[in-house]
């Protein structure tokens, strides 16, 4: 492109250097003979004829360069052409197909992994083929990925390699599981620890409950954290119904219900009364006292929050005189704030 512009340029300025050698030669006619003159003019313009070809023939060779050749290297960088480089490639992975096929997968994946350079797909093609260990280490050598190792690990039981990924790559509670699975259960709870830890620094209880409840078969303090998150109105009412799905008999549920409203302040009146409506469905043992909670906080509130009259429904789903008490108490209502 540069060579290009040069030529451009310098022919605009041999024209105009032509130009002016023409009207010298015009000038020097009226003091030279006829003739001399004319010799002069012919040899110029045979000289520019030379000139101006010459130019032609490079800005032809500019408008018309040799198109640049792709070039592709094989394993022992021989160049290839790229339709040969992509039939190679094409051949290659045919050979790796049929190799799955017939359940040679360390075959295949030698194909992926030496000729085509897919460590991915080695890797992948060795863990389907149930070659864990070895898919383990192409994991780790080729793509440094953790991860997938440690899964790998944990398929081939091989439980120590793994605990060793996943402590660095910090999932504290797969630790704690592996730990489970070898009957280290205190190395395991110390992990289990660690991470209700970092769920309670989060304030993420309802989690943290799990954790003590599931992993750690440890129910009273899954308990205790889930009353410190509605108490502390982190994710209360998450909290609050879970607290109460935990318990199974109805008697002690019906006494946990009542109990904790007794310490409920005003303003967790309303998040009370949502998780009322659940415990109102789970026994008909439980329908009195959870109406009758409900009852005494939509009575409290419908001073300040009409639009409450709507949830005795909840509690009445089979009363039909109650939604229009409902409708009359709420039309009512709107009569006297129009007057």
């Amino acid at each position: 492109m540069r060579n290009r512009k040069f030529l451009d340029k310098f022919l605009v300025a041999f024209f105009v250097l032509v130009l002016f050698k023409i009207i010298a030669i015009i000038a020097q006619w009226s003091q030279q003979a006829i003739q001399d003159a004319l010799a002069g003019v012919f040899k110029f313009i045979f000289f520019v004829c030379i000139v101006v070809v010459l130019i032609v023939l490079l800005q032809s060779k500019e408008k018309d360069p040799l198109p640049p050749v792709q070039k592709k290297y094989g394993g022992n960088g021989v160049p290839l052409d790229s339709s040969i480089f992509d039939r190679l490639k094409s051949m290659y992975e045919d050979i790796a197909e049929k190799h799955i096929q017939n359940n040679e997968y360390k075959n295949a994946a030698v194909v992926y992994m030496n000729l085509l350079k897919d460590y991915y797909r080695a890797a992948k093609t060795l863990e389907n083929g149930e070659f864990y260990n070895e898919a383990a280490a192409v994991y780790l050598k080729k793509l440094n990925n953790k991860a997938d190792a440690a899964n790998c690990y944990v398929n081939a039981k091989q439980y120590d390699k793994a605990i060793i990924l996943y402590k660095e790559l910090q999932q504290k509670e797969k630790v704690g599981d592996l730990y489970k699975m070898i009957d280290d259960f205190e190395n395991a709870f110390l992990f289990y620890q660690m991470v209700v830890d970092d769920y309670l620094m989060s304030y993420q209880m309802v989690k943290a409950s799990l954790i003590y409840r599931n992993k750690m078969d440890m129910h009273q303090e899954a308990q205790k954290v889930l009353l410190r998150g509605w108490e502390e109105n982190h994710d209360p009412l998450n909290c609050l119904q879970q607290y109460f799905d935990n318990i199974g008999d109805v008697k002690k549920l019906e006494h946990e219900i009542l109990q904790i409203f007794g310490q409920t302040p005003s303003d967790k009146k309303i998040i009370y009364l949502e998780a009322m409506k659940q415990e109102f469905k789970k026994s008909p043992e439980l329908r009195v006292p959870t109406r009758n909670i409900a009852y005494e906080i939509i009575a409290e509130k419908v001073t300040t929050r009409s639009e409450i009259v709507n949830e005795l429904k909840h509690f009445n789903p089979d009363d039909e005189v109650i939604l229009k008490d409902i409708s009359r108490y709420k039309t009512s209502r709107n009569k006297m704030f129009r007057n």
